[in-house]
């Protein structure tokens, strides 16, 4: 009689448990036994292939766990049959089958059966597979398998272990198997040779492969993907801390495991511009030169930018700024006051890390009915540093220092802020200056500050060379005469300038102003930053856009890292607010741009094309 298989009784055998049998004078080396009898249809044109049934001892049972991520140690430890950490570890098993290490010089199996079942389910002794493929068909066992996995593979996972062996079970043909087994017998398209490679090792198991039911993770496919997010235990998420909230607890979401996760160095990639627009309704082409300059090789992480005298049409302009950017970004917020307008730009996965955005506005010409002087201020907490934005238009005329001076006394007494989000040092806070309650201050815009000296004098230093003329220019500065005085910017710092003054500019045209008013070229245009704590922020580039002349102004925009900290959960968070209809018109625009620009270069190339008659 064979081995495996039960004599036909004409009707279908339910299994059943059972004590396993002795084993009698078999050769160790064979499979050990399972505890269950296993049903087998014999058709009865073949009484030779009657046979007693085997019972091979249950593979011990798998962990409970999760496929880690590629950077997790699982992914790095997981072994593969012809592993040489394997072969070692079957030494051991003298009795069992089990061991890699005695399948290694087996001949390969059939070319029928299918090779992404797990090492558990796929592998069965020679001896065996030469008995069924003899006396049994293929047939019998696509019959059998489904019942026979669904009752019994809870137990094999529950008993298993107790012993330290892996289950062994036949070949199943994708011809005749049940429709629920087909999909495991994926096999991985990638190796050009065509030979069935083994999955790795499996960690989860929990439901069964009967029909009807989903398929178990149990069987993955051979070509597995794994998460980039880190796995979660469960006893992290059981315990309870009174540390829930705080900067010190493991799993605040403004806290420093997660700050880590994103910032490694700490250091945030900020971008900041001003540009006074002279109030002019045509915006330029492209506005790359302005937010993604060339000498920055990647993009900044947030986008801050001000504008004085801005366009009629302010949506628009939020909207190309949207679309210059594209989907990475939202427009985390927008605010205007009178004809100054600020746009907040942030990575669309940093916007958790966001509190609640608060802005207020100083008018320092209260007589104008449209407030074209004056400043706005926004303010927000991200993870535990906080910021100030202030975007301002000072007084102008080459005289009116000590006007300017006042406006600025005006704003920082003025802008209330911050409003509900708390201040992250308030005893390092003053009442009267608004500048200290925060972490970062960058302040910027058109802040109306000339070269003193007179146009002919300025006209001759820009004759020289570019450095030298630089500096001289720097020392008839208005602004930097003032800061050294201690009258204004109290604690504030500038970027080593290196670019020709931003004013006053002939529209469309690189020479200075050539009208009858023959205004002195100036740097009226600039940003200012100021840190709470030392060396938390550290200029990158600070320069101008000559290529956009739609203004007499040219655009003035710094690149900064920031240090940022991690803060707590009591805040009022943002709830990654933003501005979804901005948003997918700006991806709108950038797809029929696409479009329109693919047509064009398709219509150029067919008119070169000349036919030939």
């Amino acid at each position: 009689m064979l081995k495996g298989q039960l004599p036909s009784t004409g009707k279908d055998v339910a299994p059943h448990l059972g004590p396993p049998p002795t084993n009698h004078g078999q050769d160790p080396e064979r499979t050990p036994v399972l505890p269950l009898t296993f049903p087998a249809q014999i058709s009865n044109e073949d009484p030779e292939a009657k046979a007693k049934p085997f019972t091979p001892k249950p593979p011990p049972q798998p962990r409970l766990e999760r496929a880690l991520s590629l950077d997790e140690k699982a992914w790095r430890r997981r072994r593969f049959r012809t592993s040489p950490e394997d072969l070692a570890a079957g030494s051991g098993a003298g009795g069992s089958r089990g061991s890699l290490q005695d399948e290694v010089p087996r001949p390969p199996g059939p070319p029928g059966s299918p090779p992404c079942l797990s090492t558990s389910l796929q592998e069965i002794p020679t001896s065996r597979r030469a008995q069924d493929s003899a006396g049994g068909s293929p047939s019998s066992w696509g019959h059998c398998i489904s019942g026979m996995i669904s009752t019994s593979l809870d137990l094999l996972h529950r008993d298993g272990a107790v012993a330290g062996t892996s289950v062994r079970l036949p070949p199943v043909d994708p011809k005749v198997a049940p429709e629920s087994l087909r999909p495991t017998h994926r096999v991985d398209s990638g190796p050009a040779d065509g030979k069935p490679h083994l999955q790795s090792r499996l960690f989860r198991a929990h439901s069964s492969l009967g029909p009807g039911r989903p398929p178990s993770p149990l069987v993955c496919e051979a070509r597995s993907s794994f998460s980039l997010l880190a796995p979660i235990r469960a006893k992290d998420v059981r315990s309870r801390s009174y540390l829930e909230g705080s900067l010190l607890a493991s799993g605040a979401l403004m806290g420093a495991e997660e700050l880590a996760r994103y910032f490694p160095d700490r250091n945030l990639a900020l971008f900041v511009a001003t540009w006074n627009m002279q109030g002019q309704k045509e915006l330029p082409p492209n506005l790359d030169e302005l937010l993604l300059p060339a000498e920055a090789d990647y993009a900044q992480d947030l986008y801050v930018i001000g504008v004085q005298e801005g366009c009629s049409d302010r949506r628009e302009w939020e909207t190309r700024l949207q679309e210059t950017l594209g989907p990475r970004y939202v427009t985390l917020y927008s605010v205007a006051h009178g004809a100054l307008y600020m746009s907040v730009l942030i990575r669309r996965d940093l916007i958790w890390f966001c509190s609640e955005v608060e802005s207020s506005t100083v008018t320092t010409r209260i007589v104008s009915h449209i407030k074209t002087k004056g400043a706005l201020g926004v303010s927000f907490t991200f993870f535990g540093t906080s910021f100030l934005f202030i975007t301002s238009h000072f007084t102008s005329g080459d005289g009116k220092v000590s006007e300017r001076l006042l406006d600025y006394s005006r704003t920082i007494q003025g802008l209330a802020l911050p409003k509900s989000v708390p201040d992250t040092s308030p005893y390092r806070s003053d009442a009267a200056d608004v500048t200290t309650r925060f972490d970062g201050v960058f302040w910027f815009g058109d802040f109306n500050f000339r070269l003193s000296g007179g146009r002919v004098a300025v006209e001759a230093i820009l004759k020289q060379d570019l450095v030298e003329k630089v500096s001289t220019l720097l020392q008839h500065d208005q602004l930097t005469q003032e800061m050294k005085k201690g009258s204004i910017f109290k604690g504030f710092q500038e970027p080593d300038i290196h670019f020709l003054p931003s004013y006053k500019f002939d529209i469309g045209k690189d020479s200075y102003d050539t009208t009858s008013k023959q205004r002195t070229p100036s740097y009226t245009d600039r940003v200012m930053y100021r840190s709470r704590h030392k060396g938390d922020i550290c200029p990158v580039r600070y320069s101008s856009c000559p290529g956009i002349k739609t203004s007499d102004h040219r655009p003035v925009y710094g690149l900064f890292r920031v240090k940022v900290r991690p803060g707590r959960d009591n805040i009022p968070l943002a709830a990654g607010k933003f501005d979804r209809e901005l948003y997918l018109i700006g991806i709108k625009r950038r797809i029929s741009k696409e479009i329109q620009r693919q047509q064009a270069l398709k219509n150029q190339h067919s008119s070169t094309i000349c036919t030939v008659s």
